[in-house]
């Protein structure tokens, strides 16, 4: 069995990540940049976590999506204390990604795609639910010749069992990006960045986790 990991650089694609490296051996690692703020810095994140797996990455540009961006993603004057879950809400955002992922993993013969969906996000994004997991499944087994299947090792899981998770599994935390800012740290004003917070502080993470992101941290 292999896969194709979505890797946006945040807690839970990470996780995901680590979690089905050896049951689901990644052949490729994707991250989209769809002219989110955080773009660079997801990317950034992104690449020295597939270089910590050993997997290949590749970043897929969707300029098109711009225009169909909040601008509590978008656009880098809107404050990012006053975002809430609505107002990040991206049209169809995960079913795009997982069409690009499943079209590279019947190019490639996987047989998975590795998603970071979490339980307390489907309360708001539909498109983090076993629902929405289930119905991609029965959608790729037309769409596709192999019929990859979406799996999220994260999916029943909240931030605080996803954080537990990788820490457990020796998961490197403090490689990953979870703010919408654009940095050069996070804002941890935003609504990842207080699930980020909340996660670490009662896992007992976030002094490490802050640590090992200082220069020279070890």
């Amino acid at each position: 069995m292999s896969s194709v990991v979505l890797l946006s650089g945040g807690l839970d694609s990470l996780v995901a990540a680590w979690a089905a490296r050896e049951t689901h051996p990644p052949r490729l690692a994707l991250t989209f940049d769809y002219s989110q703020r955080a773009a660079t810095r997801e990317l950034e994140a992104s690449l020295r976590i597939a270089a910590e797996m050993g997997v290949e990455h590749r970043l897929v540009k969707l300029p098109w999506m711009a225009r169909l961006m909040p601008a509590s993603l978008g656009d880098p004057r809107s404050d990012l204390a006053a975002a809430d879950d609505a107002s990040v809400w991206v049209p169809a955002r995960n079913a795009v990604f997982i069409a690009i992922a499943a079209a590279h993993a019947e190019a490639l013969d996987c047989d998975t795609i590795i998603c970071g969906f979490n339980a307390e996000e489907a309360d708001t994004f539909p498109d983090n639910s076993p629902e929405f997991v289930q119905r991609s499944n029965a959608m790729l087994e037309l769409a596709t010749r192999n019929h990859p299947r979406v799996h999220s090792p994260t999916l029943e899981l909240s931030k605080r069992e996803i954080a537990a998770l990788g820490l457990e599994l020796g998961a490197p935390l403090h490689l990953g990006w979870s703010c919408y800012g654009a940095g050069p740290e996070h804002c941890w004003e935003c609504p990842s960045c207080r699930r980020l917070r909340e996660a670490l502080e009662q896992t007992g993470q976030l002094e490490r986790w802050s640590e090992l992101r200082r220069p020279g941290g070890s």
